[in-house]
């Protein structure tokens, strides 16, 4: 398996209530495969390769969520940044046992994300195919402070929407600020018959004119030449449009075949639907919820004229 650049997108994890129905649902939805991890904890594998993992939650307290890890060469110097950044360490780094060394921290806006620092497991076997991750964002309500905490702690180069050219922005460029994923609180789980149609009329066209100019920014490793071509993830903006109790959070992104049919899937397996597909320039998307709560983002790669993407 590949080494991960520093600061790139490496791994993402999902903490649930029922450890069994997630598997479930995920091995349907997108037909994963698990193997038993140490505790109570499930590898899950795409055509055998390893592409994420589901975890019983040890605290009711702690949210449903989908978690993201950046790749670090020296977790205890990334730690260190962190908080000269402004942010805040939540777990100091701890030993996954030959995996690796793990840390949780939270930027200056509250949105919370891990770092890894390989052993025997760099991350991802598969990434960027059907059924593995692909994209990664931020929604904050601070980007005056968050954008240069992630260009110091990670070294990221930010380019803007609308530096970016026509048809050039990130897979967030039609995730308007009304279709971040709804309910995202424990609290708020399972099917909602108000929302769960995959052919909803909703798309980016019919979001408010006011999204776009809130702002997107892309984020290209050092070293590389900023840019779609190598952004590794995102920033948006959650506007005011949405409740102020709606914290600042990341989503992550799977790669599908078919985004309607994925969405339709969720539904029937007991997910919802927080934001309907509708296409973008890099394929189509949709916003959904697992049958216990937990928000992702599915998108299926657009397709040229001569069938090849």
């Amino acid at each position: 398996m590949a080494a991960f650049a520093r600061s790139a997108p490496c791994w993402v994890d999902v903490q649930l209530p029922d450890l069994e129905a997630g598997k479930r649902f995920y091995g349907e939805l997108f037909g994963w495969t698990f193997r038993a991890g140490e505790g109570p904890y499930a590898d899950a594998f795409s055509g055998g390769k390893l592409v994420a993992a589901l975890a019983a939650k040890q605290d009711g307290r702690m949210p449903t969520a989908w978690g993201i890890y950046f790749a670090t060469d020296d977790i205890v110097a990334s730690v260190t940044r962190i908080r000269e950044a402004g942010g805040q360490v939540i777990t100091e780094p701890v030993r996954a046992g030959r995996a690796g060394v793990l840390a949780q921290a939270a930027d200056p806006g509250g949105a919370v994300f891990g770092l890894w620092q390989a052993g025997d497991r760099e991350g991802f076997q598969k990434q960027n195919e059907p059924g593995s991750f692909c994209w990664t964002e931020v929604y904050t309500r601070q980007k005056d402070r968050v954008d240069p905490f992630y260009e110091r702690v990670f070294g990221f180069q930010g380019t803007d929407l609308d530096d970016a050219g026509p048809g050039d922005a990130g897979p967030d460029d039609a995730v308007f600020n009304d279709a971040a994923p709804e309910g995202s609180g424990p609290d708020d789980s399972g099917p909602e018959d108000s929302d769960t149609r995959p052919d909803d009329s909703r798309s980016g066209d019919s979001a408010p004119d006011d999204s776009r100019s809130a702002g997107f920014r892309m984020w290209s490793p050092a070293g590389t030449e900023p840019g779609p071509d190598t952004a590794v993830g995102g920033r948006s903006v959650i506007t005011d449009a949405l409740p102020a109790e709606m914290p600042s959070y990341f989503l992550s992104y799977f790669a599908v075949e078919d985004c309607n049919r994925t969405a339709g899937n969720a539904v029937r397996l007991g997910g919802r639907i927080s934001a309907a597909p509708f296409d973008i320039p890099y394929g189509r998307m949709a916003v959904l919820q697992d049958d216990q709560g937990a928000v992702f983002a599915v998108l299926q790669p657009p397709v040229s004229e001569n069938g090849a993407e």
